[in-house]
């Protein structure tokens, strides 16, 4: 594997933002791929790959209405000029869809649920390409249409999450074309989303601790599309302003924390959508929101699909599979078919924009983390960040999204409950990494190698501190360390492993962020009776490299793995830790060898450790050692920290249950 497809060394994505007609190229080029394994009546798309765990049926239904969005992107930019035959195609794909008697017919929404996410997309584009695809059906096709989408009306079967836009898109089309719904189905639907909103223009994907890509390209991108929709100005009650401004927020962060090579934060499910994570810069150009400009949304974009291109995503044959850069199934929910990955065409919206747009003619801008040293905190979901210009990379400490609803004792999702995520690294994500947290996490070990979970922790704060070099982001949690003997499960959206809990005490962990290194301070609050100190381990684990070959290496109170041009480093500052490295197979979508540096300290409940964790394309830090003191005085806690590049910060720990007085 080499460094442009890990993506760590490379700063830059491309060297010049695409044009319109290389962005139309791309998506040509995906819909010609698409079109050839279709159906004979091409009411369904089956691209190559193993079945999903909702059944062949599904997988069809799931590349028609996928590619079908990006079919409705194309015709839409090009106000149909020269896609008559890309309209014809999928015209023909919803006449055999619709009917009862075809082969290929669509899965209906009362036969799967899926169905139900897949009626958003046909019911967004046959709005968005009305002229040319809707207005051109049969009488007979037209009523099939809406009698396949009606079961959609007074469904209170939809989960309480993103699926709410997937209700209200399809009611907000069956209105404009004569078919049924329901006003106070969609009531619910936006009281819901409202109920969904969180700080500073964040969203939770429902009402567990879900921060992720769904923010982004679901529940910032449909509200703004929705409002678009023929006759959906008298459904939006006035919303749209405060809709676009809490996208205007959101998107102040989400820019940041895109990487200069354009890679997307690696964290959250559903990662095999790719370059969906473009969607949200595509929405704001679309809302003109005020506080990002144009050239930078595009810049955003752009990145983060070329990201995906530069590096085979999708390969030779056109195709995009289950993975990351390459395919690599773990990464998919259980359920995720040969279809799934094709929501990835969220990314491609902008060419909905036709070439007179202002888009196109502004001037590029860089990303944030192009620009310089950027320190921040998103408030909603607990997170520290960190992007350093002089290796591209964004890093985050989580120590509020989990994925798990407030005080539920179950396991760490590896894609949501580590502490720490970037753009040039993965969570591991086999099987073994949902029974064990290793990488980005701080552990109970017993004698028996079990290694405590923390979610659902309890967010304490974040926030920033200090001025220019010296401005620190910091965020906290506690936790119920605890063991957990997980029960099987059929299928996995996300969420950690439910099973029977055995709670070993109370953590609090605080991660102090500037540059490329983290100061994790660690305290055993207290063991739960007839726990023994002396027959546990606390385990501090850094960033985990993956590659074809990683170099692992330890010594004394320190360990560290390189790989590709990144060096991941780990380092006892405080507490008499002793560093190793664990080594771990085709665990990551980054490559089949996998190393993450540890340190291990003694157990001594009231205590406070700290461990360096350090991530850079540039060599370890070890010109000057850091230094950290912590002080205690009554019910103040203040560290002051010497960093490895000189500089000293003096920061006030927050404790549970305070106030946080975050800023950007």
């Amino acid at each position: 594997m080499t460094v442009q497809q890990h993506g760590t060394s490379a700063r830059t994505a491309v060297d010049a933002d695409w044009t319109r007609d290389e962005w139309v190229a791309f998506a040509d080029r995906l819909l010609d791929t698409a079109r050839s394994y279709a159906s004979p009546g091409h009411g369904r798309i089956h691209f190559p790959g193993a079945e999903g765990g909702y059944g062949h049926d599904v997988d069809g239904l799931e590349g028609f209405a996928r590619t079908f969005l990006l079919a409705g992107f194309r015709i839409a930019g090009a106000r149909g000029e020269g896609t008559e035959e890309l309209a014809d195609f999928y015209r023909q794909g919803i006449v055999t869809g619709v009917d009862p008697d075809a082969a290929d017919r669509w899965v209906r929404l009362d036969e799967h649920a899926q169905a139900k996410v897949e009626a958003a997309s046909l019911a967004l584009v046959l709005d968005m390409t009305r002229p040319w695809i809707w207005d051109r059906l049969d009488a007979v096709t037209q009523q099939r249409v809406i009698a396949y989408l009606a079961p959609v009306v007074g469904d209170t079967t939809y989960p309480k999450t993103n699926w709410l836009w997937f209700r209200i898109v399809v009611q907000t089309f069956l209105r404009s074309v004569g078919g049924p719904w329901s006003a106070a189905d969609i009531a619910d639907d936006l009281a819901l989303h409202d109920s969904l909103v969180r700080e500073d223009g964040w969203i939770s994907d429902g009402f567990e601790r879900s921060y992720d890509h769904y923010v982004g390209w679901a529940l910032h991108t449909y509200p703004v599309l929705w409002s678009r929709m023929q006759g959906a100005d008298e459904l939006t009650g006035g919303r749209t302003a405060g809709d676009i401004a809490r996208l205007d927020r959101f998107l102040q962060d989400a820019v940041a924390l895109v990487g200069a090579d354009g890679s997307p934060l690696i964290q959250g499910r559903s990662l095999i959508y790719r370059f969906a994570a473009a969607a949200p810069f595509w929405v704001g150009a679309i809302a003109e929101v005020p506080s990002v400009p144009l050239g930078r949304l595009r810049r955003a974009a752009n990145a983060v699909v070329a990201h995906f291109v530069d590096r085979d995503a999708p390969g030779e044959d056109g195709v995009l599979t289950m993975g990351w850069h390459h395919e690599w199934r773990e990464l998919a929910q259980s359920y995720s078919g040969p279809g799934s990955p094709y929501w990835a065409v969220k990314g491609l919206l902008g060419i909905s924009l036709p070439a007179d747009h202002p888009v196109w003619a502004a001037a590029s801008e860089p990303l944030t983390v192009e620009a310089g040293d950027d320190v921040r905190v998103v408030r909603s979901a607990g997170w520290a960040v960190s992007g350093t210009p002089a290796d591209g990379i964004v890093r985050i400490a989580n120590h509020g999204s989990d994925h798990a609803a407030d005080g539920a004792l179950v396991g760490d999702s590896p894609l949501y409950a580590r502490i720490g995520y970037s753009t040039a690294t993965s969570p591991l994500a086999d099987q073994a990494a949902w029974h064990e947290p290793l990488e980005q996490s701080v552990a109970l070990v017993d004698a028996a190698g079990r290694a405590t979970h923390r979610a659902a922790m309890e967010l304490i704060g974040a926030r920033v501190e200090g001025d220019g070099p010296a401005r620190v982001a910091i965020a906290a949690s506690v936790s119920r360390a605890h063991w957990l003997t997980p029960r099987p499960a059929a299928h996995r959206h996300g969420s950690g492993l439910d099973g029977d809990v055995e709670v070993a005490g109370v953590v609090t962990v605080h991660s102090l962020l500037r540059g490329p290194w983290e100061v994790r301070l660690t305290r055993v609050d207290s063991l739960e009776s007839g726990i023994d100190a002396g027959e546990l381990r606390l385990r501090v684990g850094g960033w985990a490299l993956a590659a074809a070959a990683v170099e692992g290496r330890a010594e004394d109170a320190s360990a560290s793995a390189i790989a590709d041009g990144l060096s991941s480093g780990i380092r006892s500052v405080l507490g008499g830790g002793v560093g190793a490295f664990e080594e771990r197979f085709d665990a990551s979508p980054l490559g089949p060898v996998a190393i993450v540096p540890v340190v291990t300290y003694p157990v001594e409940p009231g205590a406070w450790i700290a461990t360096l964790v350090e991530l850079t394309a540039a060599d370890l830090a070890s010109s000057r050692d850091a230094t950290v003191d912590v002080r205690t005085d009554g019910d103040d806690t203040t560290v002051t920290v010497s960093w490895p590049d000189g500089t000293a910060t003096t920061s006030r720990l927050a404790n549970p249950g305070e106030a946080s007085d975050a800023d950007r």
